[in-house]
């Protein structure tokens, strides 16, 4: 629900504008109205990785400690985990959006971008951004980089767990509680660090659109598809739908 929620958010926050931009080729923003668009980004990317963190250690507890999971992940102790991991998105993005507030910003106001994602809006500023830089990469350690980390230790646990599983069957059914979630993982923390963590000295302005349409848009949009490939009914009507299409072919 709350991976949901993020996701929805996202979506509505960047979605509309860009279909606004492809339209009618270019957009005017407020620089007010480009703050909150980056602030309600920036919530739901943080609370993306933070949920995603949460739902890892649900993980590691239902393969490594399957007899103590109904105490130790209560309905009580998850709602808190949720929301913890709001508060310091709401928490974390306000500083980053107050930082870049403080900063000065004079003549050439044009962002070369799809939204108003921070390297672009870095850019516009003629003050010295460098303490920005050094205080947005300090305040991504709790919200990016430990949640990544956690995530790796977990899965390591997980895949121990897994190996050592006498039978076939019980390591596939172990595998398939976790499958969705990995996948989901690499492919939203892989486009992430492509986009801000590698450097962007060499990538060409295509590559630096595409990367974040990847987490923006298309993460958003296989989530619910990722997951849904869990549900018999989803694998039962995708079946139909791949033999009806394979039919069709060969009718025609």
């Amino acid at each position: 629900m709350a991976l949901s929620i993020s996701d929805l958010m996202l979506t509505t926050t960047i979605v509309p504008n860009t279909l606004y931009i492809i339209l009618n080729k270019q957009q005017v923003m407020y620089f007010i109205n480009c703050l909150i668009q980056y602030y309600f980004f920036g919530v739901s990317e943080c609370s993306e990785c933070l949920h995603l963190t949460v739902m890892s250690y649900d993980r590691y507890l239902a393969i490594c400690s399957p007899l103590r999971y109904a105490t130790l992940m209560e309905p009580g102790f998850c709602r808190k985990l949720v929301s913890l991991s709001w508060l310091l998105s709401l928490s974390v993005v306000l500083m980053e959006v107050i930082s870049i507030c403080m900063l000065k910003f004079c003549g050439f106001n044009i962002i070369d971008h799809f939204f108003c994602d921070l390297f672009p809006l870095l850019e516009l500023s003629c003050s010295d951004t460098s303490m920005v830089q050094t205080e947005i990469i300090l305040l991504s350690i709790p919200v990016l980089v430990l949640p990544f980390a956690f995530i790796i230790i977990t899965y390591i646990f997980i895949i121990s767990s897994i190996l050592n599983i006498p039978t076939i069957t019980g390591r596939q059914k172990a595998f398939s509680t976790c499958s969705s979630h990995l996948t989901v993982v690499s492919l939203f923390f892989g486009t992430l660090f492509s986009s801000y963590v590698l450097p962007t000295r060499g990538k060409s302005v295509n590559v630096s659109k595409i990367l974040p349409l990847l987490y923006t848009v298309m993460t958003p949009l296989i989530n619910p598809m990722i997951y849904s490939l869990r549900n018999e009914e989803m694998k039962t009507a995708l079946r139909k739908f791949v033999t009806y299409i394979l039919a069709s072919f060969r009718v025609g």
